[in-house]
Order: C-alpha cells, then sequence, then structure tokens
C-alpha cells in the first residue's frame, strides 16, 4: 500500500487515544475519506498495540499520554512485534522530549492536535512512502533539542560526518527535503535500487533505524538548513 491515491485498497488505520470524545471524532472525520479506513480503536497503548496484532493495519494513529502503556512505549512494541506497522504520533504535545522519544522508539510522524484531516491524511501517506512526516512546530522543538537548546553552526565547509560518501551525503540530503526513493532516483538519474543501496549503506554508517532518524541526523550535522516552510504546503523542507 504506497497511499499515493492509486491503490484500490484503502489505507488501514487504527486510532489510539484514551479521550472518548478524541478517539470517535478521529474515527469518524477519517472515515469521511475514501482512501482511510478506520479498521479499530484503541482506548490506550496496551490495546493499540493488540489491535495492530490481529487487524494489521497500514498505520496506527497514536496519541502520547495513555494509560497502562503510553504512546512511547507502545510505539517501541509495535517496531518490534510489527514493524511493517507505521506508528505517526497525533498528540497536544510538541516538547523536545516527547518528539525525540517517540522518534527514537520508532515514530514515522508526529503531528499536533491541531491538524485538521487533510493534513493527518496527507502524513499518513507520507509516512507510507517511507517519508516523514513532522509538524513544523515540531521540527522546531526536534531541531533545538538536537543541538542542546543553544544554535549549531553549519562550517562554511563542513566534512562529511560518520565517513559519508558524497553520494550517500546527496541521498541524505535529498531524504531530509522529503523525497521518496523514486524522486531521488529521478534527480539523480539513477536506478531506485542503487538509491536504495546508498540508503542502507548511509544508515548503518550514521547508526540510524530509518528515515526519521536519518533527518533528523542531517539536521543535526547541517547537511540541511532548519525549515521555514510548512510541509503541509509541499515537501518538506
Amino acid at each position: 500500500m504506497s497511499g499515493d491515491g492509486g491503490d484500490a485498497r484503502p489505507i488501514r488505520v487504527v486510532v489510539a487515544d484514551d479521550q472518548r470524545v478524541v478517539r470517535e471524532g478521529l474515527t469518524m472525520v477519517l472515515g469521511l475519506m475514501p482512501e482511510l479506513e478506520v479498521v479499530g480503536a484503541a482506548s490506550d497503548g496496551a490495546e493499540a498495540v493488540a489491535l495492530a496484532e490481529r487487524l494489521d493495519p497500514d498505520v496506527v494513529l497514536m496519541d502520547l499520554r495513555m494509560p497502562r502503556c503510553d504512546g512511547v512505549e507502545a510505539t517501541r512494541l509495535l517496531r518490534e512485534r510489527r514493524p511493517g506497522v507505521r506508528v505517526v504520533v497525533l498528540t497536544t504535545y510538541s516538547d523536545d522530549r516527547s518528539v525525540l522519544d517517540a522518534l527514537r522508539a520508532g515514530a514515522r510522524g508526529y503531528l499536533t492536535k491541531d491538524a485538521g484531516g487533510p493534513e493527518i491524511r496527507e502524513a499518513l501517506r507520507r509516512v507510507l512512502d517511507d517519508r516523514a512526516a513532522i509538524d513544523p512546530a515540531v521540527q522546531h522543538h526536534l531541531l533545538e533539542a538536537l543541538a542542546g537548546g543553544r544554535p549549531e553552526p553549519v562550517p562554511v565547509a563542513p566534512q562529511r560526518p560518520a565517513g559519508l560518501t558524497a553520494r550517500e551525503a546527496e541521498v541524505l540530503t535529498l531524504v531530509a527535503e522529503g523525497l521518496s526513493n523514486a524522486e531521488i532516483a529521478r534527480r539523480l538519474v539513477v536506478s531506485e535500487g542503487t538509491v536504495k543501496s546508498h540508503m542502507n549503506h548511509l544508515l548503518a554508517k550514521i547508526d540510524a533505524r530509518d528515515r526519521a532518524q536519518a533527518v533528523a541526523f542531517a539536521y543535526r550535522n547541517g547537511l540541511v538548513a532548519p525549515p521555514t516552510a510548512s510541509w503541509r504546503d509541499g515537501p518538506m523542507r
């Protein structure tokens, strides 16, 4: 399921939120979109994991603050038990600790609850295309946390970090700009298989589990400038 709108099967979603009004509201809003199908709703992280194991959704839309098992722990468990299921965090919290904890646990997207239905739908599509989907306000906190709360100067002629080759650094920069493997292949005029090979090598070199962590690494090491425009209006910058 690529989430590009061209597939017949809708994106299968499990919604997890301990507040009933939020849970039912999200289910109703997402259910109105023909390309989405809410297959289950959970009131805590443990129930979200159980539903994901039973229903095998494409994405879990996960709140962070839930009883019994919070969203971070549920995301970590899903990565271990159902690594093919993507997690998009949807929460009122945008502080740096929450962002980092969720991304380290394996979340592919992070939105605040002021996001509307179209923004959530776009985030689900992005993570299914293996791209990061992080709200601009959250990106600000993430960058501050990665820099230790201080602006991190970018050298005039920075050395490539972690022993990356020039092409690997180029691929990583394009990943941080929000491009998919297919888009990177077209940009660099190489095969998609070549891009995947570069991705595997660079992820190993920078000790990152996935593209979301790779994006964080790119910002932290000055390979791309901090974002100034919303990904909701186009590719994430």
